[in-house]
């Protein structure tokens, strides 16, 4: 973050990355020498503290990308001089590669002041230059905000391009039996029930049925059906022939 002026930017800046894998924060030039201990950066940081205690704090942007392979400067201009431009998405992917294939590789996001965004000079400093395709009628990203959705994108990349898993693991102890899917003698029993409840509700008549239950059983079919929804549907049927009975005792 090149000359942070809001400690609660900082905070949320911290939170942002640390909730997508990722520590390493630096601050260039910031406007408080003290940015990172400042309490409304503590309360925006939200449990990532850690990631304001070990910022690094840098003088210039040359000291901050000293060791750094692969920088993206990530701002919403067309810059007519400068790296060649990429989107958010094409930058993780190309971090991605890099860190894969270069020996002690180092990539960073850089972001620039709230009121003006990164200098030309600045930009030139970077590899490449990074767009977020936001609306072109408004594109005004806090800076907390884009470095969020930079640091998504960048996780995104090396989960895909370590085949790791998307979706949060299950808690559960023990699968659930009902959640597998119904086997085939299941689901004929229940279309079976099914039918002998749309007679008796007169939905189907027998001597004039036409092509409803085979397309009954094409939409049961499409829906893979689980042991536990067979159960139900089941259940509606037994409950539908109950009370036509009991309607018809009357």
């Amino acid at each position: 973050m090149v000359q942070p002026s809001h400690p609660g930017n900082v905070g949320s800046a911290a939170r942002a990355i640390k909730t997508m894998g990722f520590q390493n924060l630096v601050l260039v030039e910031p406007k408080f020498p003290d940015m990172t201990t400042q309490p409304e950066a503590i309360a925006l940081a939200s449990g990532a503290v850690d990631v304001l205690e070990h910022a690094r704090v840098c003088a210039t942007l040359e000291e901050a990308l000293a060791p750094v392979t692969l920088a993206f400067a990530l701002t919403a201009r067309v810059r007519d001089l400068g790296p060649p431009p990429c989107d958010i998405r094409q930058a993780a992917e190309l971090a991605s590669d890099h860190l894969a294939n270069t020996e002690s590789g180092d990539t960073a996001i850089v972001l620039g002041t709230e009121r003006a965004g990164l200098t030309n000079a600045q930009i030139a400093l970077c590899h490449r230059i990074c767009h977020i395709p936001a609306n072109p009628e408004y594109s005004s990203l806090n800076v907390a905000q884009a470095l969020q959705l930079a640091a998504w994108e960048l996780r995104y990349a090396l989960l895909q391009a370590a085949g790791a898993a998307m979706l949060p693991a299950s808690t559960a102890q023990q699968a659930d039996p009902g959640a597998a899917l119904a086997p085939s003698e299941a689901v004929l029993a229940f279309l079976k029930h099914w039918e002998e409840a749309l007679i008796q509700i007169e939905f189907l008549d027998p001597a004039h049925p036409k092509k409803l239950m085979p397309r009954m059983r094409h939409l049961f079919s499409r829906s893979g059906l689980t042991r536990d929804e067979v159960d139900m549907l089941r259940g509606v049927c037994t409950a539908m022939l109950r009370k036509t009975k009991a309607t018809g005792n009357k």
